[in-house]
């Protein structure tokens, strides 16, 4: 009786902390790309020539993620090469909730 009672709130809870460690690894992966990417653009012109080229980059160094190349923006400023990310992070349709928008940058000087 007394697990009936406590099991939904119990179950409710690890899968919370699971879906948080999931968001908060998808932040990670993109922040990685975008730091990789900025600094291959600087360091290593022959593997990042081009801006399709350095997004394709990034999309490949987000820590296990597959993302698409569009999730990730290439431009020249004054700090540098800069990368920037930004992904929808969608939650199970359990929850109903909307999702939460992710976004990583980095600028890499050259």
């Amino acid at each position: 009786m007394e697990f009936a009672l406590t099991a939904p709130a119990f179950f409710l809870f690890i899968f919370g902390i699971i879906e948080f460690g999931l968001l908060f690894w998808t932040q990670l992966g993109l922040q990685h790309g975008a730091e990789m990417a900025a600094r291959c653009a600087t360091v290593n012109s022959t593997l990042c020539p081009s801006g399709s080229a350095i997004t394709n980059y990034a999309a490949q160094q987000a820590f296990g993620l597959t993302l698409p190349a569009g999730t990730f923006t290439y431009s020249a400023l004054t700090c540098g090469n800069q990368v920037s990310a930004s992904y929808a992070f969608e939650f199970p349709q359990i929850l109903n909730l909307s999702p939460v928008t992710l976004t990583a940058q980095a600028c890499f000087p050259s």
